[in-house]
């Protein structure tokens, strides 16, 4: 009976201990949150600004008035970048077109030159030389 008596005791006083101890976290957390919200509200001042400001931001440069040069660099340096790439994907894909129209012929060859040496096998009576020594030299 002493040690149930003793353990209700020690649990007891356990849960009176936290209770307390998460108490006074509670307190100091509070005091930490108000300093992070104030610390928030300090960086939205720093990153947002007011609406007026931004207005005036947008429009400080209206369409009639010309670029800066570095803006105009910027854009022209974005135009080549774009047309470079754009040219070396047509000039990729023309070269593939290329070797693919290449080995197309060079395969129809073959069958031609396969076809015609079976005709000229096939045709041939054994009297007369093979075409290719037949020729008439000028």
């Amino acid at each position: 009976m002493t040690w149930r008596q003793a353990l209700l005791l020690s649990c007891f006083s356990a849960v009176v201990l936290l209770s307390t101890l998460r108490e006074g976290t509670g307190a100091s957390v509070g005091t930490t949150q108000a300093a992070e919200e104030e610390a928030s509200e300090d960086a939205k001042q720093k990153i947002f600004m007011q609406e007026s400001d931004a207005s005036n931001f947008l429009k400080r440069r209206s369409k009639r008035s010309p670029k800066p040069r570095d803006e105009v660099n910027a854009e022209n340096r974005q135009k080549l970048r774009a047309d470079e790439l754009r040219r070396e994907y047509y000039e990729e894909q023309r070269n593939e077109f290329e070797n693919f129209v290449e080995e197309q012929n060079d395969e129809q060859e073959e069958r031609s030159r396969e076809a015609v040496e079976q005709w000229r096998q096939w045709h041939y009576d054994g009297l007369h030389p093979s075409y290719l020594y037949n020729r008439h030299h000028i």
